[in-house]
């Protein structure tokens, strides 16, 4: 009687050990779960980079574009262009 007690006992904790302990299954879980979240998130700086790259390919090449961000970010004009500024 007492031989299955400690049997039982003995189960008990094996199963919790194995449920809660170090790399038991609720930490292969965890671990699941930010390894997929860690996959998502290089995705999406392998695009970003992806689109880096054509920023970069279009900023050394086309002189259009150049031509385009010039105008629209830093606000430059071609000689010829006619400003208009507005009183605020």
């Amino acid at each position: 009687m007492k031989i299955g007690r400690y049997l039982a006992l003995f189960v008990f904790l094996m199963g919790l050990l194995i449920t809660f302990g170090n790399r038991g299954l609720l930490d292969n879980y965890m671990m699941e779960k930010r390894l997929s979240s860690l996959k998502k998130e290089n995705q999406e700086i392998v695009l970003q980079n992806v689109q880096l790259r054509n920023t970069i390919a279009l900023l050394r090449d086309d002189l259009s574009y150049m031509e385009t961000i010039a105008r629209n970010e830093l606000g430059m004009v071609k000689e010829g262009d006619r400003v208009y500024q507005f009183a605020k």
